[in-house]
C-alpha cells in the first residue's frame, strides 16, 4: 500500500552520535540530499551512500540488500 500524496514523502530526522548523517532505510529521497553522503544501516553494519539526482523519489534501503545470495559450494 502507498503512502497518501497529501501526507507528502516520509522523512525521519534522526541523528546518532556515532555517524553523523545516520537515516532510516524507509526514508524517501528529497531533492535537498542530492550531493551528500548519508549512512544506512542494512541489519549488520552501517554503509555509505551518496545521493545523486537519478535517485530521485526511491527510497534510501532500496540500494542495499538486507540478505546474502545463498550459493553452495561444490564439493
Amino acid at each position: 500500500m502507498a503512502r497518501a500524496k497529501w501526507k507528502g514523502p516520509y522523512f525521519k530526522n534522526q541523528k546518532i552520535n556515532i555517524y553523523k548523517n545516520l537515516v532510516s532505510r524507509n526514508t524517501q529521497i528529497l531533492p535537498n540530499f542530492v550531493g551528500k553522503t548519508y549512512y544506512v544501516h542494512n541489519g549488520k553494519s552501517t554503509q555509505k551512500i551518496v545521493i545523486i539526482e537519478e535517485m530521485l523519489g526511491y527510497r534510501l534501503g532500496e540500494f542495499f540488500f538486507t540478505r546474502k545470495e545463498l550459493v553452495y559450494s561444490k564439493k
